[in-house]
């Protein structure tokens, strides 16, 4: 698994419990998905995400270019 990955299955765990959350528990569980949103839109902009660093200290390998992954040189 990559970090690219990685991140994208953290994303996904984060919204979902949080939408089971809130609708089982309270709603005020939804601004946790209103913060992985909006963390992901900033990430958009600047190509940096806190979860990223914790994956890559965590030992997950960084993502090839495609080109390099097709064996182009």
């Amino acid at each position: 698994m990559t970090i690219e990955r990685g991140l994208r299955l953290a994303a996904g765990v984060v919204v979902l419990t949080s939408v089971g959350l809130g609708y089982f528990h309270s709603p005020y569980w939804l601004l946790l998905t209103a913060f992985a949103g909006l963390n992901l839109l900033q990430s958009a902009f600047t190509n940096w995400c806190p979860m990223m660093w914790i994956l890559a200290r965590m030992g997950l390998p960084a993502c090839c270019p495609e080109s390099k992954a097709a064996g182009e040189k």
